[in-house]
């Protein structure tokens, strides 16, 4: 048992032994693979560095080959000019001799020949010497003239050169250095890593984020805050800034002062979504009893018109906008966040210097400047503005209505004072007495719903007008008594009926009312007469009656004669009355049907 397990754990032992030396084989091949690689890049580096010298090179020998020449040509055009100069003098002793020749000839013959041949001997001996001296200043001339193009060749390659492998040798060594740097300009997650090596970048990503907090400002002076550890946060770097990395060629390194944008990476955060959400549920700012709701500009109507109130901006945050803020600022690793400027607040869609509220308000006062005079018999009644501005409404989109609800009511209260259909009345009766009558459909009454529409339309143009309002009804006069002196009058408990016109009796009699059986009782109140007609024929329930004068004032209810009937007044109406109209005689039926009008009051009373 012993030996097994002896061998057993030599077993493992040899196993863990050789895993070992295959993590050590793996990590021997990667460290050669990269020396590899950095071998290459220099290579590259180098052969790239005689490349570009080559053509340098060839280019400033080109160049200076075209300098030459034009320099050639250039001393050829001032040698040409020195020798024109120098054979002025050479011209100019001519002239000399020649003018000293012409002076001895004239001094006289008496010279001697012999004189003559010594001074051209002596002159001729002088001008060659002056000629060779001459030519040895040319010579030394043009020989100093060739050094001099010598030294500035020399100089002229030398200046060029120089400044090239200088730049040459800087421009690779800043090469070298970024073989293993990253360059200027680099960033990961807003990180400045310039001049990083990989290990020093991995260790200012995870640094930095070991104490990373994001400050929210909010209105008010409030700010909260969101730590690392309230959301899990991690980084997932990996191979990313490896990556980012080997996308740097060390001979283009100069490229990243012209372009930085392709050297900066982001993304490479991670943070529990959950958390987060339930980090922002939890911010004083969505908690309900400190949200503060924006409001809209409003308008308040004063004696002098309309005025604007102020909007009220609140506090109130959008959820989900602040959610993708503070996302981003969490990848860019931005430490503060102001809510004002990154707009997560919900704000009023106008404020008091918004076209749209100027307008409104210009509008509504243009509403409350109408004015209506209603005239009522010799009563006013005026509609402005303090009563204007109680039926205006403007709502969320500030369209501006006429509350008609509103106007129909003001209205119904204002002429309930002068309609005077149905009301009770005091009557003073053939006998003297005073009664008080009510119900019926005479009198006034104004067309309130035709009054609304014309008010209406007025207001939204801003009109001022005065008019006499619209009637359904009317009747004679606008004074407490309204029935006139022109009217019938019908005493149903004595069953007797007076016409009087202008204040006159015309014609009266008795008459048989409607059966008091409780279904057919003549209804008392004061009535219109709506026409006269002569030769009718009366249809009801269980009848067919022509008569010769039918003049209705309530409905189916009128005053006609009934020669059917042989006796009229007393107690007939209790059992053996009519269907609800007013039986009368012939006589006095045609008495009122020859003297009245549609439109005649009737009264009607017990």
């Amino acid at each position: 048992m012993d030996n097994q397990e002896n061998q057993e754990g030599q077993n493992n032992q040899e196993c863990h032994e050789g895993k070992n030396e295959k993590s050590e084989e793996i990590k021997n091949k990667e460290e050669e693979n990269r020396e590899k690689e950095d071998k290459e890049d220099k290579e590259e580096i180098v052969k790239q560095e005689d490349e570009k010298y080559q053509e340098e090179q060839e280019n400033t020998n080109n160049q200076l080959e075209s300098e030459n020449q034009e320099q050639d040509i250039q001393e050829e055009q001032e040698i040409q000019e020195e020798q024109e100069i120098q054979e002025e003098p050479k011209i100019q002793d001519n002239e000399n001799q020649e003018y000293q020749e012409n002076e001895s000839h004239d001094i006289g013959d008496e010279q001697e020949s012999e004189d003559t041949e010594k001074n051209e001997v002596v002159q001729d001996k002088a001008n060659q010497e002056v000629e060779e001296k001459q030519e040895v200043e040319e010579k030394q001339e043009v020989e100093e003239k060739q050094e001099n193009k010598k030294g500035k060749k020399k100089k002229i390659i030398l200046g060029i050169l120089i400044p090239i492998c200088a730049l040459v040798v800087i421009y690779s060594g800043i090469s070298i250095y970024f073989i293993n740097h990253f360059y200027y300009g680099s960033e990961i997650n807003c990180i400045n890593i310039s001049g990083a090596t990989v290990e020093k970048a991995n260790e200012e990503v995870s640094s930095k984020l070991m104490g990373y907090t994001l400050k929210l400002e909010e209105r008010g002076g409030k700010y909260e805050e969101i730590i690392a550890d309230d959301i899990a946060l991690t980084h997932t770097l990996d191979k990313q800034v490896e990556n980012l990395k080997k996308e740097q060629k060390p001979l283009k390194w100069i490229t990243a002062f012209f372009n930085t944008k392709d050297f900066k990476t982001n993304e490479v955060l991670s943070y529990d979504e959950n958390l987060l959400k339930e980090k922002l549920d939890k911010l004083s700012c969505f908690d309900s009893e400190n949200i503060i709701e924006p409001k809209n500009p409003s308008f308040k109507y004063t004696d002098n018109g309309y005025v604007i109130i102020d909007e009220e901006i609140g506090n109130k945050v959008d959820e989900e906008l602040l959610y993708n803020q503070v996302r981003n600022a969490i990848i860019n690793e931005e430490t503060t966040l102001n809510l004002e400027k990154t707009k997560c607040y919900v704000n009023p869609k106008y404020n008091s210097q918004s076209e749209k509220i100027i307008d409104t308000k210009n509008i509504l006062n243009k509403f409350i400047s109408s004015k209506i005079t209603y005239t009522i018999g010799g009563n006013v009644e005026i509609i402005d503005g303090a009563k204007i501005n109680n039926w205006l409404e403007v709502n969320e989109n500030y369209d501006i209505t006429v509350d008609e609800g509103k106007v129909r009511n003001d209205l119904n209260v204002i002429f309930n004072k002068y309609n005077t259909t149905g009301k009770t009345r005091n009557f003073v009766a053939t006998s003297g007495q005073t009664i008080q009558v009510s119900g019926g459909d005479y009198g006034w009454m104004v067309d309130v719903e035709k009054e609304v529409k014309e008010l209406v339309k007025a207001i939204k143009k801003g009109e001022s007008l005065t008019k006499e309002p619209t009637y359904l009804l009317t009747a004679l006069s606008h004074n407490n008594d309204d029935i006139g002196n022109t009217y019938v009058e019908i005493n149903i408990s004595s069953q007797h009926l007076w016409f009087y016109k202008d204040g006159s009796l015309v014609v009266e009699g008795d008459i048989v009312s409607g059966n008091m059986d409780g279904t057919h009782a003549t209804p008392e109140g004061v009535y219109v007469l709506k026409y006269a007609q002569k030769d009718a024929v009366l249809i009801g329930p269980g009848y067919r009656c022509p008569v010769a004068f039918w003049m209705p004032f309530n409905g189916g209810i009128g005053i006609h004669d009934a020669t059917w009937r042989g006796a009229f007044g007393g107690n007939i109406y209790m059992t053996d009355g009519s269907h609800g109209c007013i039986n009368a005689p012939y006589y006095l039926a045609q008495g009122i049907f020859n003297n009245i009008q549609a439109g005649t009051p009737v009264v009607c009373y017990y």
